[in-house]
């Protein structure tokens, strides 16, 4: 059988390093062969994409915990995960990370059967699972019951690290609520653990650091905050040059003189967008139960009865172009921040974050005009 050989024509390309002017991206069987010069002509089909496009590496989002209508929680199958992708991937996300709000260990468990399941299937773009929680600070629980937070126990430590080889396992909890060598025993298992809805000090930060802690959940959301004697997570994040950081780039979850401070601090390398999205996103509902809850979209914001702020309804073109309209970031490094950045933080830049010849042919598109639908 031939080979099946592809050609798009960008104004503009982002290789996950920088923006080019003029290319084309030629692939044979899904992998990237050449990246020519606008003028060449390609011996293949050629598509040319809008003058108002960028060509990317396929956007990773590592927090997502719903879609489609559709929450993690409350559809642990690989179909429930299936929709969620096929949601996220409408806006450019290409890969992603399922995340389970806390849960008990017997969902936790049927969370990472159908998370392999999915895998095992095909599903487009899951890469793992992120488990946010149980084992995080009552104090900042945010949208997590509090009925569902729990201690850990030695066991735990298999069930987290379950997945094994089939993917990337995240863990979001507070360092303070763990036992010491806790998260050390996660990461000899492979498994990358951020700190998140915690209270941890600066010293508690930095014993999780010498455990292997290699992120930050959330930046600036249900975590101790910047003061002048006691860094907290935040100050720890900003500090720390060993430390990604998500960040929720929407506008209600952190202010933009605070996303602006804290990108000057971190870089584009090291702070990452996430969505934190839940069920709206992709869905013709602008509502949803959570834990019993209705959680509805008010103006551009995910809250519940209260008020409160319930996750993020935002997608990740929207992110990305926030962060370069309001964030202070560069748009060559708000796509870093979508591309490169989750890529390495994952453990893979050698297979995702770039276009480059051998790579994958796994892109997005980004609508740069503010009329444009974002793809």
């Amino acid at each position: 059988m031939a080979a099946a050989r592809q050609a798009w024509r960008a104004r503009r390309l982002f290789d996950g390093m920088r923006i080019l002017d003029d290319r084309i991206v030629v692939a044979e069987d899904d992998i990237v062969t050449a990246v020519l010069c606008g003028d060449a002509t390609p011996d293949c089909a050629t598509e040319d994409l809008p003058e108002d496009a960028v060509l990317a590496p396929g956007f990773i989002d590592v927090q997502v915990n719903g879609g489609g209508g559709v929450m993690l929680n409350d559809s642990l199958s690989a179909e429930g995960i299936a929709t969620i992708a096929a949601a996220h991937a409408s806006f450019g996300t290409r890969f992603l990370l399922p995340t389970l709000i806390s849960a008990s260990r017997a969902d936790i468990a049927r969370a990472i059967a159908a998370v392999r399941e999915a895998i095992a299937q095909g599903v487009p773009g899951v890469l793992g699972v992120h488990l946010e929680g149980p084992f995080i600070n009552p104090e900042r629980n945010g949208a997590h019951p509090l009925a569902n937070l729990l201690r850990p126990e030695s066991s735990d430590i298999d069930l987290l690290a379950s997945l094994g080889s089939a993917g990337v396992t995240l863990v979001t909890l507070a360092p303070e609520r763990v036992p010491e060598g806790f998260i050390r025993a996660l990461v000899d298992r492979g498994v990358r653990v951020c700190a998140g809805h915690s209270n941890a000090t600066a010293a508690e930060m930095a014993r999780a650091r010498a455990e292997g802690l290699s992120g930050v959940t959330h930046l600036f959301n249900a975590m101790s905050q910047l003061g002048s004697r006691e860094p907290g997570v935040v100050g720890a994040a900003m500090s720390d040059p060993g430390l990604a950081a998500g960040i929720i780039a929407d506008g209600h979850h952190v202010a933009w003189p605070s996303f602006q401070a804290a990108f000057r601090a971190i870089g584009p390398q090291k702070m990452m967008l996430v969505t934190d999205a839940m069920a709206t996103i992709g869905a013709p509902r602008d509502a949803f139960e959570l834990f019993g809850e209705t959680i509805h979209v008010s103006e551009g914001r995910l809250v519940n009865g209260e008020g409160r702020l319930a996750g993020a309804h935002l997608d990740m073109s929207a992110a990305i172009l926030n962060a370069h309209l309001h964030g202070g970031a560069s748009l060559d490094q708000a796509l870093t921040m979508a591309t490169a950045a989750p890529a390495a933080f994952l453990g893979l830049s050698c297979s995702h974050g770039r276009i480059a010849p051998g790579r994958k042919a796994a892109f997005s598109m980004l609508r740069t005009t503010p009329a444009a639908s974002l793809s």
